[in-house]
């Protein structure tokens, strides 16, 4: 099980933020080494000039040995309360800074050279601190020098020093997080705009992506619309292939029915029944089986008001002795991504059905569902049972036998709302008659520019 996220966005911030705090890290020990570098070579530098000046004052005296000419208590070193200790030696005779008791113990040193050289010096307290020491001889005479510093002398600078450090690294930090966070922001919105070029050409609203794309992203982009191409391609190929096998069927059925047409081949019409039964079938499973090799590339944006319209005042006018009123209620914006072919089947259909049955009204409504439109057809007949909704919807069932028709239209109509991601519910409308509800994909926008 991986610690990475999953999401492209996820990854690269994590990777980012990790080497940010490696960075800053590293960038923090360097500057904390350097600057202790740095204090403890100033501290050094004030203990060898106090270790010179002690070198300086020591002289032979009257009796020979070693003393010191003048005072050597310069500050620091002349305070007990600074900590700044130094320490001289020659022979049994031991000269000491205030910061140091008059019978503590010798201060043991490792053995240093004739310059100044740091060395480790045990305090009285048993302690351990870093000096400076120099061993040389005056006169004849050994003499061993030391100077040493508190360790506060060396963490309190170190300390003050690296504050205003820390805090401009955790600016510096923030900063780089921020930038990434842009930079992520930035770098992946291609790939948002991607997404949605490529639910534009699923929906129908565009046949390819643009061409003008960022140069990573520009062979994805070409690869897709090579696809589209092939797509497209195969797809004008199976047309073909279901004309064809459309026109071979159709013309032998139609010869045939034409002959039969002549009782005395057919007395009892008993073979034009089922020649009829075969056309029909025929043009249902070709109508299905064209439909289902439509893609979306193959859909266009069709304002319903305008298409609904059309069938309403044709079938107005087929039915026009009947006096039957047709309302349509549907926004003169509203378009659906269908094939205009297709479109004109689903309203045909559903609206062939409602004139058949209406009494005297009509009505049509459509709205949008999010990315889908609804289209109802309500009328005023006699309306279909709910436990024969089921019966209606399958092909070449009718309930009533009398009417005119081939009991194909209704599962038509369902099956193809369900290839286009959507279905055909049959209920009861307000007036008692038959409520059509028909789901479709809509196709609110616009298909884009190639603009990347």
């Amino acid at each position: 099980m991986t610690l990475m996220p999953r999401s492209l966005a996820g990854r690269l911030i994590a990777s980012a933020l990790i080497f940010i705090a490696l960075a800053i890290l590293a960038t923090g020990f360097a500057v904390q080494v350097s600057l202790h570098r740095f204090v403890r070579g100033q501290i050094d530098q004030r203990l060898d000039t106090e270790i010179l000046t002690l070198r300086s004052s020591f002289e032979p005296g009257v009796d020979g040995r070693l003393v010191p000419a003048r005072g050597v208590e310069a500050p620091p070193f002349d305070d007990p309360r600074t900590g700044w200790i130094w320490l001289a030696r020659s022979g049994a005779t031991t000269w000491m800074s205030p910061g140091l008791h008059r019978n503590a113990p010798l201060v043991a040193v490792w053995p240093a050279g004739p310059h100044p050289e740091a060395v480790m010096a045990r305090m009285p307290d048993g302690s351990l601190i870093r000096a400076r020491a120099q061993q040389i001889v005056v006169d004849g005479q050994p003499l061993e020098l030391l100077a040493a510093a508190p360790p506060r002398a060396e963490v309190g600078p170190l300390r003050d020093a690296l504050a205003p450090v820390v805090v401009a690294l955790l600016l510096l930090g923030a900063g780089l997080v921020a930038a990434t966070l842009l930079q992520v922001r930035l770098g992946l919105r291609p790939l948002a705009r991607l997404r949605a070029d490529l639910s534009a050409v699923r929906t129908g609203r565009r046949e390819r992506l643009p061409a003008r794309q960022p140069v990573e992203v520009r062979p994805l982009a070409h690869e897709v619309n090579e696809l589209l191409d092939q797509h497209a391609a195969n797809l004008e190929r199976a047309r073909r292939h279901v004309a064809n096998l459309a026109h071979a069927l159709k013309t032998p059925l139609a010869a045939l029915a034409l002959s039969l047409e002549d009782p005395a081949r057919d007395p009892d019409h008993a073979l034009r029944g089922l020649t009829l039964a075969m056309d029909r079938r025929i043009r249902h499973h070709l109508s299905r089986a064209r439909t289902a090799a439509l893609g979306p590339a193959a859909r266009m944006r069709l304002p319903l008001a305008a298409r609904v319209a059309d069938h309403v005042a044709a079938f107005t006018k087929i039915h026009a002795e009947r006096g039957i009123t047709c309302l349509a209620e549907i926004e003169a914006g509203l378009t659906v991504a269908c094939d205009g072919q297709d479109l004109d089947e689903l309203v045909g259909n559903l609206l062939d059905n409602a004139f058949k049955w209406a009494r005297s009204t009509i009505t049509i409504t459509a709205a949008t569902a999010g990315r889908r439109v609804v289209l109802r057809i309500a009328d005023d007949g006699p309306g279909i049972p709910n436990e024969a909704v089921a019966t209606v919807l399958k092909p070449g069932k009718r309930l009533d036998e009398e009417t005119p028709g081939d009991g194909f239209g209704l599962a038509i109509v369902q099956e193809l709302a369900e290839l286009y991601g959507g279905g055909l519910t049959l209920g009861r409308s307000a007036a008692g008659g038959l409520l059509a509800t028909l789901d479709l994909p809509g196709a609110a926008e616009a298909p884009g520019s190639d603009q990347g």
